[in-house]
């Protein structure tokens, strides 16, 4: 994430973004923490104002917490943010429009016609899908070389990466613009070069969850050990180095853990079994072993105990890199 020890400056610029929930008003606020004027867009009058009020709460605990983004005050940044129910008016001259409808293939349809005709020539229309490809929804579109995928993780303030996917016809100037705004406004972009069913994220995310899944099923472990391999095991490593890190320090270089493991990652490659159904007798285990260990009605604590900790390794990374520096 980007320091705070380089002023920010206020832009004219204006950024759209369609959708106040969650997801959008995160948006809204790492844009304007980098100094962008950002219209919050919703049909309803009453959905802006509720998501409104949670951002400017939102940017006062984040203050509290030391991890406001940016220079600019809480006021400073809420003040750049407003709401609109017109979506012709919200994207009439912006820079950026960032789509958060829900992950709907027809509502994605419907929402980008609009917005192709009410954007702007140099416009970067964005959409924030986890899985669905840009060309599944923009094909049909005029200004379908302007439109690209800018997917964010869950939740985005804490976790920087962006993943940018274009499609075969979107201009290689719209992925640059984009790839350089995701960096200033302090994400971490990753270029897909293709379209993939789930991007990268989610199909590494994937690939955990079923063999983690076939090893419930299988009788092997117990939901509670097999989070514990990952909460225990992988993720602290993971949390500073990607795996191809991993393997080139836990040998000497990459060429040598090749060398030294390729054999018996094959082997126990060939052994995981099917894609799992995520039915049956191991979701009823896992449900109910997930339940036991956090009953529903606790899931909202559970949340707020999610969010804190990611916001401290946030501030460790961001201490440990200027310390670094």
């Amino acid at each position: 994430m980007s320091s705070n020890s380089v002023k920010t400056t206020l832009k004219k610029e204006k950024i759209a973004i369609i959708g106040s929930g969650l997801i959008g008003r995160s948006w809204a606020m790492l844009f304007a923490g980098a100094g962008y004027n950002v219209v919050l867009y919703d049909i309803k009058d009453e959905q802006v104002t509720s998501a409104l009020s949670d951002i400017k709460i939102q940017l006062e605990a984040v203050k509290k917490s030391g991890m406001l983004r940016g220079t600019l005050s809480v006021n400073e940044q809420f003040n750049l943010i407003s709401g609109s129910n017109d979506l012709e008016k919200t994207i009439t001259g912006a820079k950026h429009i960032q789509e958060c409808v829900p992950e709907n293939l027809d509502l994605k349809k419907s929402v980008f016609k609009n917005l192709d005709k009410y954007a702007d020539e140099s416009a970067v229309i964005s959409s924030s899908t986890s899985c669905l490809a840009p060309s599944l929804f923009t094909e049909e579109l005029p200004k379908r070389e302007q439109c690209i995928v800018c997917h964010p993780v869950n939740p985005p303030y804490y976790v920087p990466l962006m993943e940018v996917i274009p499609s075969r016809w979107t201009q290689k100037n719209v992925v640059e613009r984009t790839k350089e705004l995701m960096t200033e406004i302090g994400q971490v972009p990753v270029l897909i070069k293709k379209e993939l069913p789930g991007f990268a994220l989610n199909r590494i995310q994937y690939a955990i969850i079923g063999e983690c899944w076939r090893l419930v099923q299988d009788g092997v472990m117990s939901a509670e050990d097999v989070d514990k391999v990952m909460t225990a095991g992988l993720g602290p490593r993971y949390a500073f180095l990607g795996p191809f890190e991993v393997m080139h320090l836990n040998a000497e270089g990459m060429q040598n853990y090749i060398d030294r493991y390729a054999s018996s990652m094959k082997s126990v490659s060939a052994d995981f079994g099917p894609v799992p159904t995520f039915d049956g007798a191991a979701l009823n285990e896992i449900v109910k072993d997930m339940n036991s260990q956090i009953p529903l009605d606790k899931l909202e604590e559970r949340h707020q105990w999610r969010d804190a900790r990611l916001l401290g390794l946030a501030k460790l990374k961001k201490d440990m890199d200027v310390e670094q520096k």
